[in-house]
């Protein structure tokens, strides 16, 4: 008698789990690339060209970076104040632009510091506009920085002033307003003691329910910012996130906020009234992470620029990396996921041969 053999089904499953079991034990994706004193302090992905695109702290440039490490330049903008720098970056994907921060220090030749935005134009390259944001709420205004960008469907751009903390609101054509101003982010006692203790809003992401979310670095806290009247109020978290630079959201609602020394990990199931910090994961502070951005198929990575080094004026370095970072606690549910679905399977087979061995022993008293 020929022996039977597996069920389709059973052959699908078993495939599955074949391919299932190498894609979670893969390494996470390491970018090293090569730009001579870049320094770069941001970053972000574009899913267009599927490169990423990074600013620099000491050139007028931004430049994209393929997922081999492949750079060429993508912008190189002469015009810009003198040793101005880019800072927080983002793709205005519905009008296929790059939203970028631009930022000059006080000098001994300019006692006031200089902030704009400029949009441009990712097909042509060419640039779009670029609007002065000017601190006009601030008391101490030699202390505005341009810090981060953020932009919702309609082509609006948010940027936020680590230094007056405020929020820019400018529209798709270039026009600037002040947006938030609120009380609540000078509500919380801040440590004088640190090193950022006067960086105040930092990342900024925008929801697609409609709203932003902001983190502040001397406080650790994140706001809730009504993006119609700007009023704000502090998102209820189990921790404060120390340090916090810049953030980013996957399309699973997972915020992710990066410091030097961490990458966290946070989700909220009533809209962000309240949230979660479900995952810290160790970085290589002494690289200093500034940046994180959501890449290929969800992945998410952090920008190593080395930006402290640059800001000692005489440093040289050529190499930087944008790495992969995964949460461990995700993972630790993926396999308990993917073991469980072994054990199904490895049940259902268990069953089938059972079924199949009382076949033949029913067959063969029927023959005997």
């Amino acid at each position: 008698m020929k022996t039977m053999k597996p069920t389709l089904p059973l052959i699908i499953l078993f495939i599955f789990i074949a391919f299932s079991v190498p894609s979670s034990a893969r390494k996470p994706h390491v970018i090293n690339f090569r730009s001579r004193n870049l320094y770069p302090e941001s970053f972000t992905w574009d899913p267009k060209s599927q490169h990423f695109i990074v600013g620099s702290t000491r050139r007028q440039k931004l430049l994209s970076v393929s997922d081999a490490g492949v750079v060429e330049t993508l912008i190189s903008d002469a015009s810009l104040p003198k040793n101005s720098s880019f800072l927080g970056l983002t793709v205005d994907r519905r009008n296929n632009r790059l939203l970028a921060c631009i930022h000059r220090m006080p000098s001994p030749e300019s006692l006031e510091p200089f902030n704009a935005l400029a949009a441009y134009d990712l097909r042509s390259r060419h640039r779009l506009f670029f609007s002065p944001l000017v601190d006009t709420v601030t008391d101490e205004a030699h202390s505005a920085v341009a810090n981060d960008v953020s932009v919702d469907f309609s082509g609006n751009a948010y940027v936020t002033n680590s230094g007056g903390n405020f929020i820019w609101k400018i529209d798709i054509n270039g026009d600037v307003l002040v947006l938030s101003k609120s009380k609540a982010y000078k509500t919380h006692p801040v440590d004088t003691t640190t090193e950022y203790h006067k960086c105040g809003l930092n990342g900024i992401v925008y929801s697609s329910n409609g709203y932003l979310l902001v983190v502040q670095s001397n406080t650790g806290k994140i706001f809730k910012v009504d993006v119609d009247d700007g009023t704000a109020r502090t998102v209820r978290l189990n921790k404060d996130l120390t340090a916090a630079d810049g953030m980013a959201v996957r399309k699973d609602g997972v915020v992710l906020v990066v410091s030097q020394h961490k990458l966290y990990f946070l989700k909220s199931n009533d809209g962000w009234g309240e949230g979660v910090i479900f995952d810290e994961t160790a970085l290589e502070d002494e690289r200093f992470p500034t940046s994180v951005a959501v890449g290929d198929r969800n992945r998410v990575y952090v920008l190593y620029g080395h930006v402290m080094e640059g800001k000692m004026g005489n440093a040289e370095r050529e190499k930087f990396s944008i790495v992969e970072v995964e949460s461990e606690e995700e993972n630790k549910e993926d396999n308990i996921w993917l073991y469980g679905l072994i054990g199904l399977g490895l049940a259902y087979f268990l069953f089938w041969r059972f079924q199949m061995r009382k076949l033949v022993e029913n067959m063969n008293k029927k023959t005997a």
